[in-house]
């Protein structure tokens, strides 16, 4: 019997697994191939509409590859090809609502631009719900999972390609990581393609042979149904998600050239479906200006030094591999267009779209305070009801068009402006409001 895609949910072979080296390939996978370019996954499943951008084959700027949806695989090296060719990167957000992914959603249409969906291992607890038991990071499997299927599905109603993404994972979170493997292996048996795009290992704090030995491991496992591997080297400074580097020590903010070459040695033979989040003084959060100090030459020695190892092997372009900006937030637009100068393809994004998701709820009641005392009562009369304004829709979509505004600055600051070539889009048509009738927010 086939199996549904909704049996999916249903996790109890992976929830309970823990990280082994060793990563042993599922006996389905011996004769598949590494590749595939499929385009409507979800909509075509289940027989959704595909009307205007959903229904666009290809994208008139991008490679024929990459199509409206998630995309992976062969598409996905082609589009941060293309990024690394034309000088732009692609934000990766943080999210962890539904909220928060139908406004990254938005706001990659509005800039006719692709877009990168990311959960940390925190944000996708959270999606799950935190009354939910996180034994074995079952909770977090399982919310990342379900995040993941909203923004399968979503993604090809609003046309754009995304990168479905998952962040920041330790050394003791990597049964978290084997959870979700797992489960895009079971999804590329049904589907032909894996259920997310990419995944990240972060084993900065480890030596760097175990950290390039358990990449290597987790790239053959991964590059066999098309996931790419994103991989960090050197400590990204500051606090995020639980995870506090803000005393770690200057110099491991800073990775050497000779490192990077070693990382391009231990993978590029392997696959070379992976990026690389080499640290250049990057540091979660938002300081004051003069205490992040960036330094995005040490990407460009680090291309220096591998095309000059590499020597008539080395590309033509002089930028060997793909490099990951971590904590983009607050940086200057001088230091993130020097980093996509020399081979950034990704920049993350987190701080920033926390305080605009914050900002616009707290700008909403400042705007409608007096009608949010009460469920009866306000300046227009003391019968008068409120409901209106207290509708959780009313000050959700609030915040959604503050992070939409927000992102908006991100992709110029990135060059990811008009990239697909669809245009403007239209006005949405036929919306519901609340049942009392919507506010202009």
């Amino acid at each position: 019997m086939v199996q549904s895609v909704a049996s999916l949910f249903l996790l109890p072979a992976f929830v309970v697994s823990f990280h082994s080296v060793s990563l042993p390939q599922p006996s389905f996978l011996n004769n598949v191939r590494s590749t595939t370019l499929l385009r409507g996954t979800i909509t075509d499943a289940y027989g959704l509409p595909c009307d205007d951008e959903c229904a666009v084959d290809k994208f008139p700027n991008l490679p024929d590859s990459v199509h409206p949806g998630i995309v992976t695989g062969q598409a996905l090296r082609d589009l941060l090809d293309h990024a690394k060719e034309n000088g732009y990167a692609i934000p990766a957000v943080n999210c962890v609502s539904s909220s928060g992914i139908n406004a990254c959603l938005e706001a990659a249409r509005e800039m006719d631009a692709p877009i990168i969906v990311q959960f940390s291992s925190g944000g996708s607890q959270f999606y799950a719900g935190k009354a939910m038991d996180n034994k074995n990071l079952k909770a977090a499997i399982a919310g990342a999972i379900s995040g993941a299927f909203h923004t399968r599905t979503l993604a090809e109603q609003y046309g754009v390609p995304v990168i479905l993404h998952t962040d920041h994972c330790s050394k003791k979170l990597l049964p978290w990581i084997d959870g979700l493997v797992n489960a895009s292996e079971r999804f590329y048996k049904l589907h032909g393609e894996p259920l997310f795009s990419s995944h990240m290992i972060d084993l900065s704090e480890e030596p760097l042979e175990e950290n390039l030995e358990i990449c290597q491991d987790y790239l053959k496992r991964m590059s066999k149904i098309g996931i790419l591997l994103e991989m960090e080297l050197g400590i990204t400074g500051g606090e995020e998600d639980g995870v506090d580097n803000t005393d770690v020590a200057q110099e491991d903010l800073y990775s050497k050239p000779e490192e990077i070459y070693q990382v391009y040695e231990a993978l590029h033979p392997i696959s070379e479906s992976y990026t690389i989040a080499a640290a250049f003084g990057n540091v979660h959060g938002v300081y004051s200006p003069g205490n992040v100090k960036l330094d995005p030459e040490i990407l460009g020695r680090g291309q220096a030094y591998i095309t000059e190892k590499l020597g008539d092997k080395a590309p033509e372009s002089g930028k060997p591999v793909s490099f990951v900006f971590h904590g983009g937030s607050g940086s200057d637009e001088a230091d993130i267009k020097k980093a996509i100068s020399y081979g950034t393809i990704k920049m993350n994004i987190d701080t920033d779209t926390q305080w605009s998701y914050w900002e616009g709820i707290k700008n909403f009641e400042s705007n409608y305070h007096d009608y949010l005392q009460g469920q009866i009562g306000n300046p227009e009369g003391a019968d008068k009801p409120n409901k209106k304004y207290y509708d959780p829709r009313e000050c959700m979509r609030a915040a959604e068009v503050n992070t939409v505004s927000r992102l908006s600055k991100s992709f110029e600051d990135l060059n990811c402006v008009g990239i697909l070539g669809l245009g403007e889009k239209k006005p949405a048509s036929n919306v519901f409001g609340p049942r009392r009738g919507g506010l202009p927010v």
